[in-house]
């Protein structure tokens, strides 16, 4: 009798240790991927090919949902209350995980979230009008000093990552300006060019086609490396100044999300990116793919938010 239990018990743990690896999470129904802005927008259109690259790794349809309203935190909001557990996903890394909560009240906070990974990123430049006298940084900073709280830069909108951006510098440079919030990218551009604004912040993509036109200047790049568009224009950190935020975009999950399920997000969604599917479609749009794994990613946020959060409370002293 003692031999048949002692069988039956070594039976249970084989069946156990068998078992066990294959318990890690899979998904059983379809995945949400939330975007907290409108359809067409940037940060739809790298869900959207994300999705498109990644589809054939997952069992399950993966599903694009536009929650747009208040700058992205709506669904940011959205994510940070949903169940963890893998299946509600967030598209994040722009105004409204790193900027907007450092300029006003929202109900969640990066500790809220945990990295799947980063997608892109799309670089962040200081401009000025071609005819304006200001070429470069040290010519910014000597006519702001020369005449404090005259000089004007635009952004596009109110705790946007681009106000963000011009605070961090400002700050680093030790310069007083005035800030003239636009709706949007092209009217802050056409403000440049009509004089209304003597600074302003663009892409890679935006600045572009006015570069090549020889209308503006780039004075420098928010970045901690240049990019190759743009080989003759230095960074803020290489010219002595503390200044890093760029504008990611990647997928996060709510922090609770389990290990296992976090992982395996990760490792197919890195095989869409790793993708031929992903480089036409990234390249068509001249987005500038730009890997980091989940920790990595939340790194990257947390430094740039930490930044931005110095910056504005140095304004209220």
């Amino acid at each position: 009798m003692k031999s048949k239990i002692f069988v039956s018990a070594l039976t249970a743990v084989a069946v156990f240790a068998v078992a066990g690896p294959s318990a890690a999470w899979e998904p059983t129904k379809p995945i949400r991927i939330i975007v907290g802005f409108s359809p067409g927008g940037g940060t739809d259109l790298v869900a959207r090919n994300l999705v498109a690259s990644s589809q054939e790794f997952f069992p399950v349809p993966l599903v694009v949902v536009n929650k747009p309203g208040a700058g992205g935190t709506l669904a940011a909001d959205f994510v940070a209350k949903s169940k963890a557990d893998g299946y509600t996903l967030l598209v994040a890394g722009g105004s409204e995980s790193t900027s907007v909560p450092n300029h006003r009240e929202v109900s969640y906070s990066l500790d809220n979230f945990r990295g799947v990974l980063r997608c892109i990123r799309s670089r962040i430049y200081i401009v000025s009008r071609k005819d304006s006298g200001i070429k470069a940084i040290a010519d910014l900073k000597a006519k702001a000093e020369a005449d404090p709280g005259k000089l004007v830069y635009g952004s596009s909108g109110q705790g946007t990552l681009y106000h963000s951006t011009m605070l961090v510098a400002t700050k680093a440079l030790g310069i007083d300006m005035r800030h003239v919030p636009y709706k949007g990218g092209a009217p802050m551009m056409a403000g440049l060019l009509g004089g209304h604004i003597d600074i302003t912040l663009a892409g890679p993509e935006e600045a572009a086609a006015q570069y090549q036109a020889g209308t503006i200047n780039l004075l420098a790049l928010a970045s901690q490396s240049r990019l190759d568009t743009f080989k003759d224009v230095p960074t803020m950190q290489e010219l002595g100044y503390d200044v890093y935020i760029e504008n990611q975009k990647g997928i996060v999950a709510p922090s609770g999300t389990p290990d296992e399920a976090v992982q395996y997000l990760h490792d197919n969604f890195k095989k869409g990116l790793d993708s031929t599917v992903w480089e036409k479609l990234a390249g068509k749009l001249l987005m500038e793919t730009a890997y980091l794994n989940g920790d990595d990613f939340m790194a990257a946020m947390k430094t740039m938010s930490a930044n931005i959060n110095e910056a504005v409370k140095s304004l209220s002293k």
